[in-house]
């Protein structure tokens, strides 16, 4: 217990220092290399520099949506594995954020006019493909195999439908494809307030989700036997993360294994307590989003990786440990 809570301390200690290194890396590295002077000189406003339009128009609305992407990801990640008592559970493994995905990809393909219902488009999506594998799972708890099983069979057939879009649409599918690897390539302070209000509501409510996680944790029965109405808490706890995943979807694409790996690290470090573990997944989220958007730019140089396709790279080995590790390979 001395441990955990040490290491507690630490990751609290650690984060907002964390997250100002990674926000000034994301500022500084890139295609184009800002001197941190002139860093300084554009955010203190005091004098003109020819780094301006880099920095105010290129790099911080980036480095803002990664921001809030990545605290959405992580969040919805560490409530789905509450709500499912299930480590294994992420919004990209088991098809929630692919079916989010499929939602938004059919309003740009189809609907192109009704690019502002983009998040809510992505939302519905994501809550559909939540409830569904949450049924198909769900047998007095949730199976980690059924689960996985379950996301894989919605995987295929969201990406069936995809491809038969993709298909029919041929002639506007330049503008999705990017889009489908996940990437900030090209976001701006347009997209920012296109998904921000969203988000920040989306991780406000989330703090309401503290308690009930935590009740859940001890099992129905237990929560039941303390006046919580499990069922209720469960649909609303599904809903929010699919909310979650639904805005950072609408913006960023298809990242994944944010919300996989960034809650569960955190969960054997400082254990399973939701007044902790959900606040530090949105911060640490954030941070592994950013980094891995300016390693992915500049690191690659001429090339601009995707964030969404280093991601993969970095979670898949990190999601076969895990099913290694609990048996199921």
């Amino acid at each position: 217990m001395k441990n955990r809570s040490r290491r507690r301390k630490g990751l609290i200690i650690f984060a907002p220092l964390l997250l100002i290194i990674v926000s000034l890396f994301g500022l500084t590295y890139g295609s184009v290399s800002v001197p941190f002077t002139e860093i300084w000189r554009v955010l203190t406003g005091n004098e003109p520099s020819i780094y301006q339009t880099i920095l105010v128009d290129l790099r911080l609305p980036r480095i803002l949506i990664g921001l809030l992407v990545g605290a959405c990801l992580a969040v919805a990640g560490c409530i789905l594995q509450g709500v499912m008592r299930n480590p294994l559970a992420d919004p990209g493994i088991i098809g929630v954020t692919a079916g989010g995905g499929l939602m938004a990809s059919m309003t740009m393909l189809v609907f192109p006019h009704l690019s502002y219902m983009l998040p809510i488009s992505a939302f519905l999506g994501a809550f559909v493909t939540a409830m569904i594998i949450y049924f198909l799972a769900w047998d007095k708890g949730a199976s980690p195999l059924k689960i996985i099983l379950a996301g894989v069979a919605i995987n295929a057939l969201v990406g069936a439908v995809q491809n038969g879009l993709m298909v029919i649409f041929s002639d506007r599918i330049q503008s999705v494809i990017p889009w489908l690897a996940g990437g900030l390539n090209g976001r701006s302070w347009y997209h920012l307030e296109f998904m921000a209000p969203y988000a920040i509501v989306g991780l406000l409510l989330s703090l309401l989700a503290i308690k009930p996680a935590n009740l859940l944790l001890l099992g129905d029965d237990s929560a039941k036997l303390l006046g919580q109405k499990v069922e209720l808490q469960r649909f609303l706890l599904i809903t929010l993360a699919a909310f979650l995943a639904g805005a950072a979807v609408s913006v960023a694409g298809l990242i994944g294994f944010v919300g996989l790996v960034v809650p569960h690290a955190i969960r054997l470090l400082i254990g399973e307590d939701y007044r902790y573990l959900l606040p530090l997944s949105a911060v640490y989220g954030a941070i592994l989003v950013v980094l891995a958007d300016t390693i992915a730019r500049s690191w690659f140089d001429p090339i601009e990786l995707p964030v969404g396709v280093l991601l993969a790279a970095l979670g898949a080995p990190f999601f076969l440990y895990l099913l290694k590790k609990r048996g199921l390979m």
